[in-house]
């Protein structure tokens, strides 16, 4: 079971290949460090961050994946041990207490013999946290509203709890709504806000317990992504399916038409998908971007802030052909509320689109149409709302 998960989670962040290849370490710093930047708006204070920021996880040697949820960062270190900083008021740091803010890592207080494997990495419900044991159980804690974490209720919970699913392979969630691949099947709770639950229902059908997400059920899912009122599905044979929220292209069908059950995304290139990043944090945006086999990337959805290209209109209702700067080739995607990021080959980061709460990282609130270089010697990265963290 372990092998299984294990080679999902490199087929889900792309990242297992370029992980720990020398990347650039910081002045200063005796370990690679993970940093952070943009806007935690949860804190007492909204504290932004204008250039990338390191955070010190206590004796940390090497990280292994990183996530985010709205005003929350999560490193998960090899040794199984989940770390967590940001916004607490709702107990999503994990570590039962509801502090407000936390600027330094906490470990995440999983009960006693319990190893985190992976965590969602393109994202978490908000103000929600997820991650799955070497077992394939899952554990959610956090705000919980809608009942993302499936377990009957919209009780807050201040320490991980497990939730009804075994062999889950995949998973990921937003706003209030998330998704689970469990034993080969997809299943959906939370706020059905533009059918974003999958379950077919023409009227939104909101649920605090699993429904199961209508047509992909069956079908060897390799990813799963999620984002304010989109979810979406990668499968084995490089299809990718999406569903929820199209009133900017999101689903990348033609039309701006919502849909309560996936949708088969029509690229214009044979070659098969094996890497999806989705965006959005409001109604009035959201972006996909995926990566192709033979290196070729295309986006569609809001492009209000050139987050995909910066010579084309507003939204891309079909998708897009996107071209990295020249001698550049992109690995590793991301998106969150109306700003995209890549990592290269070489290990660099690029962001582009919205960069009022300090989301570019270049310093600035300046918005970016043209893809600027941000840092050095990355291969982790997850990207919610107006944040983003980043590792080696």
């Amino acid at each position: 079971m372990r092998g299984r998960i294990t080679s999902l989670i490199c087929s889900a962040i792309a990242a297992c290949a370029v992980m720990a290849t020398g990347p650039a370490v910081l002045a200063g710093t005796s370990t690679c460090p993970v940093l952070h930047w943009g806007t935690f708006t949860g804190a007492p204070k909204v504290k932004t961050l204008l250039t990338p920021t390191a955070v010190s996880i206590p004796g940390h040697s090497q990280v292994i994946q990183v996530g985010s949820s709205n005003s929350d960062d999560y490193a998960l270190l090899a040794n199984g041990t989940l770390w967590a900083w940001g916004e607490g008021g709702f107990g999503e740091l994990g570590n039962g207490t509801t502090e407000r803010f936390s600027s330094t890592p906490v470990r995440v207080e999983f009960p006693k013999g319990v190893s985190i494997a992976y965590i969602p990495v393109n994202s978490m419900p908000w103000n929600t946290a997820l991650a799955v044991d070497t077992n394939g159980n899952v554990w959610g804690w956090g705000y919980n509203s809608g009942g993302p974490l499936c377990l009957g209720n919209q009780t807050s919970y201040d320490r991980p709890v497990e939730l009804p699913f075994t062999n889950v392979t995949s998973l990921a969630g937003a706003a209030e709504h998330a998704v689970y691949d469990s034993g080969g099947v997809l299943y959906s709770c939370g706020l059905d806000a533009a059918g974003v639950l999958g379950a077919g229902r023409k009227v939104p059908y909101d649920s605090l317990t699993p429904v199961k997400v209508k047509i992909l059920n069956g079908s060897d899912v390799t990813s799963l992504v999620s984002s304010y009122q989109n979810s979406g599905a990668l499968l084995s044979n490089g299809q990718y399916y999406d569903w929820g929220l199209n009133n900017e292209g999101q689903l990348g069908d033609g039309s701006t038409a919502d849909s309560p059950v996936p949708v088969l995304v029509s690229i214009p290139d044979q070659s098969p998908v094996v890497q999806a990043a989705l965006g959005g944090s409001l109604a009035h945006n959201g972006e996909t971007m995926v990566k192709l086999a033979d290196g070729t990337e295309y986006g569609w959805g809001d492009n209000a802030y050139k987050q995909l290209d910066a010579g084309a209109s507003a939204a891309q209702l079909t998708p897009l052909r996107l071209r990295p700067p020249a001698g550049v080739t992109y690995s590793i995607l991301a998106a969150n509320g109306g700003t995209t990021y890549e990592i290269t080959t070489a290990n660099d980061v690029y962001a582009r689109g919205w960069g009022r709460w300090g989301q570019i990282g270049d310093g600035s609130r300046a918005n970016a149409s043209k893809p600027v270089m941000v840092l050095s010697g990355m291969s982790l990265i997850s990207a919610t709302a107006k944040n983003v963290v980043v590792a080696c």
